[in-house]
Formats: C-alpha cells, sequence, structure tokens
C-alpha cells in the first residue's frame, strides 16, 4: 500500500488551516499530521513530528514564511517547502524560491492546483503555475544592468513600489488602500517589507531616498 504524503500547515487564520486540513484530508494521498500559526511552532513541530511537505503561508507574526523557510535550511531539516499565499508579486516569489520553497501557489488555488503542487514538491521538484512563471520571466527579460547597480530599489516588488510612491506624496493607509484596491492591513504589509528592504524606520527616510533616487514627480517652474 503507498504511504501518504505527511504535511504540516502554517498559517495564522485558523479557519483556513480547518479548511486546508478538511480539503487535503479527504485526498487518499494526503494527510495533515501538524498545524502552526507561525514560524516558530512550525519550527517546534518539525523537531517532533518529522513530515513530507510544509505548505506555509508568508505573512505570519511572529515569524514570518520567509525567516521560517531559511531557518528550517539552515536546520538541515528534511522537509519539501510549498509556500501558499496571497501575493502574486515577482520579488515574493523571487525571495521564497531562493530562501528554499520548491513550490508557490496562490490562496485562491484551493482545488486540483494545491494538489498536483504538493505531490510535485513531495517528488522534489518545483512547481509554480503558468501565471507566475509568467512574472517570473517577465522579470527576468526586463531587468536591466543599470537598474540592478547597487540600488535597493530593485529589491521591491512591483506592488511595493507603488505603495513607496504614494506614500512618499502624502497618501494615507486608507488612501492608498483604495487607490490600489486593497485592504488597509495588506498596505501596511507591504509598507513593512519594504521599510525593511531599504532600511528605512521612519517616513523622512523614505522621502529622502525618494529624492535621492527621482521617485517623486519633478515640479514644473
Amino acid at each position: 500500500m503507498k504511504s501518504k504524503i505527511k504535511i504540516i500547515l502554517a498559517d495564522d487564520h485558523s479557519v483556513l488551516r480547518v479548511g486546508l486540513k478538511l480539503l487535503l484530508n479527504n485526498e487518499a494521498d494526503f494527510a495533515v499530521i501538524g498545524e502552526a500559526s507561525d514560524g516558530q511552532e512550525v519550527l517546534s513541530l518539525l523537531r517532533t513530528t518529522p513530515a513530507n511537505v510544509l505548505i506555509i503561508d508568508l505573512s505570519m507574526p511572529n515569524m514570518g514564511g520567509l525567516e521560517c523557510i531559511k531557518e528550517i535550511k539552515s536546520r538541515g531539516y528534511d522537509i519539501k517547502i510549498l509556500v501558499l499565499t496571497m501575493y502574486d508579486d515577482e520579488q515574493y516569489i523571487k525571495e521564497a524560491m531562493r530562501s528554499g520553497a520548491l513550490g508557490y501557489v496562490e490562496k485562491h488555488a484551493l482545488d486540483t492546483e494545491l494538489f498536483i503542487a504538493v505531490k510535485t514538491v513531495a517528488n522534489g521538484q518545483r512547481y509554480l503555475n503558468p501565471h507566475n512563471s509568467q512574472i517570473l520571466l517577465n522579470s527576468l527579460l526586463t531587468d536591466s544592468p543599470k537598474e540592478n547597480s547597487g540600488n535597493p530599489y530593485t529589491l521591491l516588488s512591483s506592488r511595493e513600489r507603488e505603495v513607496l510612491k504614494l506614500i512618499v506624496r502624502g497618501h494615507s493607509m486608507s488612501q492608498i488602500g483604495k487607490l490600489l484596491c486593497l485592504s488597509v492591513k495588506t498596505v501596511d504589509t507591504y509598507k513593512t517589507r519594504m521599510m525593511d528592504k531599504l532600511g528605512c524606520t521612519k517616513k523622512s527616510q523614505l522621502v529622502e531616498y525618494a529624492l535621492k533616487y527621482g521617485l517623486l514627480p519633478v515640479k514644473s517652474e
């Protein structure tokens, strides 16, 4: 008899974990054997609960997905990692795959695509759907040597760049949310990640950065 793929779920939304667990356990090939609400809980679980696949979100409290993936790799745990997230920006996909994830799936794909992704990474192969593959390909083809010459702006995803420009132009979090059709919480997440990447701790530093790299519109005389 073929053994089931043992899965650990990591997401800070308990309702989503319950739904995912039911969905996966209804498949003959899967068995969810552990759950975690943040990266620290994942690491604790892995010490006592060997599994084949970790399905992990990127945005979690205490220790987020990217940090957790890096820690898993540094500790040498033998588990395949599939990111399941709401973000489809190229920088998130790049960072997740570079950190050690084998697959990347968006949360709206809670059907056959998720099952395929789990089986693919369990076999040690990479998984990206056509949409995310196209994002990475477009990013590769549009990168320019000039843009990558030491400017940390290139570390930002396209959405983070939009948020940066709107922040330095004086828009509030709620205004940015309306302009980009995002929740205030999501905008704040983009802001936090963006500031971490740029090494900024306050808005004035963002403005200085934007002026330095010409990200603000030039006022006419």
